[in-house]
């Protein structure tokens, strides 16, 4: 059984906490260290978007929050806190029965690409059904008033959709069912991977205008899993800024574009085109990621950093506060990278392009 804890264990406006988080993969070559003290809390009624390029380590600790890591995966370090209507748990010790209870009921998640996410044999009504039996016995009757309810606020028609099979519904469609199929025994967080990778720009814009409104009207909370900076700046309260499988950065979503204080969040930011969409607004990143197995000595950034000095390369930094209480980096040169971009009144990537 799930160890209790006292209430004070954690704030109770804080739904879910992250602490020092660390994952390994087992593979013949070594472990790969794809996530490395990782910390945050999410709060309740609040997003918590994650961001890093491929390979950072945000699909890892999403998977790992409901415990469906692969078997080459392990827990290295760290807790995993759920804060309960009667107690705070302890997800890594939950046995079957109450991860079940945990999976759908308290915590749920849409994963990366709707068309792998269903089973191509069984219609819609099918997976509303089964998901249903998995987590919570209810009837028919029950489950249909429900699925009823969801589609009609994803704005799909129940009496075309329930019957159908995946193949018969457009990629939008497919996004705004696993949504509604999410929230159907009203979980208190949904984690949402890349919801809308593949997707054609008008229908992004549908779904994240879906998900802003879903979030007011139901109250849940949120953590969103993406690499696009632009879809984060519009859903997220607070982000995460991952490299390297550890949080660079941690801020207020209005912190992060308009006085980001790690250069790692800085080559994101001038990596995304500017609204005016002139010549030479976009900069990459130079070099690549480091070897998850063989990390670079000091800060695993340091290599492709153009503020790194000699004592970056000695040791890895620790976060630390920079402008406020609720911003952290994990440089020690952030007042450097402070002088460099400033404060703005437009987000960042337009004032360095600009520059």
């Amino acid at each position: 059984m799930a160890t209790p804890r006292s209430s004070s264990a954690m704030p109770k406006d804080v739904v879910l906490s992250v602490r020092g988080l660390s994952i390994d993969y087992y593979t013949r070559r070594g472990p790969v260290h794809a996530v490395r003290d990782v910390s945050f809390d999410l709060k309740r009624g609040e997003t918590v978007a994650v961001i890093g390029e491929s390979g950072s380590g945000k699909t890892t600790l999403a998977v790992a929050l409901i415990r469906l890591s692969p078997r080459s995966a392990r827990i290295r370090e760290g807790q995993i806190l759920f804060n309960g209507k009667r107690e705070v748990l302890d997800i890594a010790t939950l046995d079957d029965d109450e991860l079940r209870r945990f999976r759908w009921n308290d915590c749920a998640m849409v994963f990366q690409a709707a068309l792998n996410s269903f089973n191509p044999v069984l219609t819609i009504w099918d997976h509303f059904l089964d998901t249903a039996r998995a987590h919570r016995s209810s009837g028919r009757a029950e489950v249909r008033a429900r699925a009823d309810e969801l589609l009609g606020l994803v704005n799909l028609d129940a009496e075309r959709v329930l019957p159908a099979y995946p193949h018969e519904l457009s990629g939008g469609m497919k996004q705004r069912v696993l949504i509604a199929l999410s929230l159907q025994l009203k979980p208190e967080i949904v984690i949402l991977d890349e919801p809308t990778t593949a997707l054609d720009i008008l229908t992004q814009r549908s779904i994240i205008d879906l998900l802003r409104r879903l979030r007011e009207q139901l109250g849940f909370s949120m953590i969103f899993i993406s690499h696009d900076l632009s879809i984060a700046a519009e859903l997220a309260d607070r982000v995460v800024t991952m490299y390297a499988g550890t949080a660079v950065e941690r801020a207020r979503v209005d912190d992060l574009f308009y006085r980001p204080r790690h250069p790692y969040s800085v080559g994101l930011l001038r990596a995304v085109p500017n609204v005016s969409g002139a010549l030479g607004s976009v900069a990459s990143i130079p070099g690549s990621p480091p070897d998850l197995i063989d990390l670079p000595p000091g800060c695993t950034y340091s290599p492709r950093c153009p503020f790194a000095i000699d004592e970056c390369r000695t040791a890895e930094p620790t976060l630390v506060a920079v402008d406020t209480s609720e911003h952290d980096a994990r440089c020690i040169r952030w007042e450097v990278v402070r002088d460099a971009v400033g404060s703005a009144e437009r987000p960042v990537a337009e004032k360095l392009a600009a520059s």
